[in-house]
């Protein structure tokens, strides 16, 4: 796997704790023709994806279209990789981020303002339990505790708040005999982690 140099490693994480995984705005001094060389380099490397700019939400538009219209960049899941972010992690970011268009679709005009989007970082307590959250046997509020060496509630409250309602991530509840109730992270087209 190519290593981002120094530029590009920046690019990537500024963009990985921006909402939506946004890489603009570039870094001071990088414009014009170098801009266009980096960029263009990230972009074939699959670090960095040119989507349409939402203009309402403020995104800083990378290449003008046409129409009022316009392109912005994200870092992607193997742009997120590059710089260390787990694959985990940055599979449910990604996930994360491909989620909000539907649910700013339901939300009135007012509410996407006060919308929140959330970047995992890796090596977290926060990426232990997804990680945990999406073996195929799950994990009890017990395992996550030891894992992490948070109390029992903050477990439960970082599943149900920080997890289901910042990311929302599908997660599942079920009890098992002998182990007690089993969270996991299901997901109909399969695993957030690709392999």
């Amino acid at each position: 796997m190519t290593t981002p140099f120094d530029t590009q490693s920046l690019i990537l994480s500024r963009a990985a704790t921006r909402p939506g995984n946004l890489a603009l705005p570039l870094p001071n001094g990088l414009v014009g023709a170098a801009a266009k060389m980096v960029v263009g380099k990230m972009i074939a490397r699959g670090w960095l994806e040119e989507v349409e700019a939402n203009l309402r939400r403020g995104e800083p538009m990378w290449r003008e279209t046409g129409d009022c219209h316009g392109t912005t960049l994200i870092a992607t899941e193997s742009g997120l990789e590059a710089i260390g972010i787990e694959p985990l992690v940055a599979s449910a970011v990604a996930s994360a981020r491909k989620a909000k268009p539907k649910q700013e679709a339901q939300q009135t005009p007012d509410d996407t303002e006060t919308a929140k989007h959330v970047a995992i970082r890796a090596g977290t307590k926060q990426a232990q339990i997804i990680a945990m959250l999406q073996r195929p046997e799950g994990a009890t509020v017990a395992d996550m505790v030891e894992a992490t060496g948070w109390l029992a509630h903050t477990v439960r409250g970082s599943i149900s708040g920080a997890l289901k309602k910042k990311l929302g991530l599908p997660i599942t509840a079920e009890k098992v005999e002998g182990r007690g109730t089993v969270y996991r992270i299901i997901n109909v087209r399969g695993p957030y982690v690709s392999s």
